[in-house]
This record gives C-alpha cells, sequence and structure tokens, in this order.
C-alpha cells in the first residue's frame, strides 16, 4: 500500500515510482507546490543555491537547515518528501562530519514535530514587506526555521555525546548482558566479546579465548551464540568481528534514543 497514494480531488490512486517526479499537482495543507512542469527548473535551481562548491563551511551548515524547508516547499514527489528530506539531512551532515549511521536530526525533529511543523508551515509564506528577503517567500520566516533546525541538531549532539561515552555505554551493556545470561539467552563470557568490539573496533576471531578465557571450542561456541543474537557481526565467517547493534538492544543500551510516541510522517 505505501507504493499508492489517493488523489482526493479526483477520487482516484496514483501509483508511485521511486524516484520518479510527481507528473500532477498536490495541495499540502495550505501550500500549494510548483507545477509538475516546472519541477526540473526548481530543482536545477535549487542544486545551484546550496551547491557546496558556491558556499563557506559555516555557510554549508547553514544551508541544510534551509534546504531542508526548500526541498519540502518543492515538494518534487507525490509522498514520502519529507523522509526523503530527513535523509537528506542526515546525508549532508555527515558529509560536513556531522553525526553518524546511530543518529541523524530526524529523531530531534521527531521529539519536536509540533514545532517543526509549524516552523515549515510558516516558512511557506510569502514575504511580509520589503524588508523581508528578496525572494517570493519569506526570509524571516525561513531564519526562524534554520534557527530552530540547527538547535536542534546542536542538541541531539550533545545528547549523543552524553550517551555514547565509553564507561557510560559499557556499563549499560554489561547490565544488559548480565540480565541475558541469567535469563539463558547469552552465554557465560559474552560480555568480555562486545568489550573488546566496543574499545577496539573490531578484533580476530583468534583472541576469543583470551578474552572470555575459555578453550579455543567453548570461546568459538561463545562467539557464535553472540552473533546468532547479532550482537557482533562479521562478513563472513573466518572476517574479524565487530560490534552489532540490533534494535533489541537499542532502548537498552541508548535508552530513549527513539522514542515510540515521537514519530513523523511523510
Amino acid at each position: 500500500m505505501i507504493l499508492w497514494v489517493e488523489d482526493p480531488e479526483q477520487s482516484r490512486k496514483i501509483r508511485l515510482i521511486p524516484g520518479a517526479l510527481r507528473e500532477g499537482e498536490v495541495v499540502v495543507g495550505r501550500h500549494l507546490p510548483p507545477p509538475a512542469e516546472a519541477l526540473t527548473a526548481f530543482l536545477q535551481r535549487f542544486e545551484r543555491a546550496y551547491s557546496p562548491e558556491n558556499l563557506s563551511k559555516v555557510r554549508q551548515v547553514i544551508a541544510v537547515a534551509a534546504a531542508h524547508h526548500r526541498f519540502l516547499w518543492i515538494h518534487p514527489f507525490y509522498d514520502w518528501n519529507g523522509r526523503v528530506a530527513r535523509l537528506m539531512s542526515h546525508a549532508l551532515l555527515r558529509r560536513l562530519g556531522v553525526g553518524n549511521s546511530l543518529w541523524s536530526v530526524a529523531r530531534g525533529l521527531a521529539r519536536n514535530v509540533g514545532d517543526y511543523k509549524s516552523l515549515l508551515m510558516a516558512a511557506d509564506a510569502p514575504r511580509r514587506g520589503d524588508l523581508d528577503g528578496r525572494g517570493n517567500l519569506s526570509q524571516s520566516a525561513l531564519d526562524d526555521f534554520s534557527r530552530f533546525f540547527l538547535r536542534v541538531s546542536n542538541d541531539q549532539v550533545t545528547y549523543m555525546s552524553s550517551i555514547l561515552q565509553p564507561s557510560e555505554l559499557l556499563r549499560r551493556m554489561e547490565i544488559y548482558v548480565e540480565d541475558e545470561t541469567r535469563a539463558g539467552r547469552l552465554p557465560k563470557g559474552s560480555f568480555p566479546l562486545l568489550r573488546e568490539a566496543l574499545l577496539a573496533g573490531e578484533f580476530e576471531r583468534g583472541q576469543a579465548p583470551a578474552l572470555t578465557a575459555y578453550k579455543e571450542r567453548m570461546a568459538r561456541s561463545v562467539v557464535f551464540e553472540v552473533a546468532r543474537c547479532r550482537l557482533l557481526s562479521s562478513p563472513s565467517h573466518v572476517a574479524r568481528l565487530k560490534l552489532g547493534f540490533p534494535i533489541a538492544v537499542v532502548e537498552r543500551w541508548f535508552p530513549a534514543l527513539y522514542p515510540a510516541s515521537s514519530y513523523v510522517k511523510s
């Protein structure tokens, strides 16, 4: 069903083609995005305006926030524009060295979904007089959204820095492993493997006996069980082992990372 979108105006369903620009008109709340035939021109202008080659490092950071709104204003797809915009913002920040694979600014936007949506909507408005920018849209409203976006991004950096402190993360991991071991879901000797993976980044399978204090056969068994639970990952059965982050451990290892109540649609 996610590959279809309903057009209530014409009582029809439109099939979504991933990556294809919309071929018809849409209405987003009170906002009427550019007509379909103008999308290519708008996106080309969007690319020129926010190309990193034309901007200093500081302006590139600010541009992530502004581009987030402008992309949604163009609304190039029938649906899922919000998800694409958040992925785009995550990728742009990653290129600037902000964020990692464990989190994105989308978490902060989801936790402030009311402000996020209202400020996006406000930035759709036409400019408020001759002193409100030079384009058709309100510069002051875009500034408000950009400040909000960058503040949320900074809050997420601070939050993630706090929960990724190695000592605190190790403590939560150890408590989790102790609970799982008592429940019979993980073998004894699991935690030293996970600790080594976290602190060293990866380790050779041949280190397992020394880490678990078991003989080779038993150590291999522990590695197998921990990997089966996806707490350790490896591209092959002989390659080095890295720490895995299955969804089941997220709440225990990273409390309140993705609260269930804060979900942003579209």
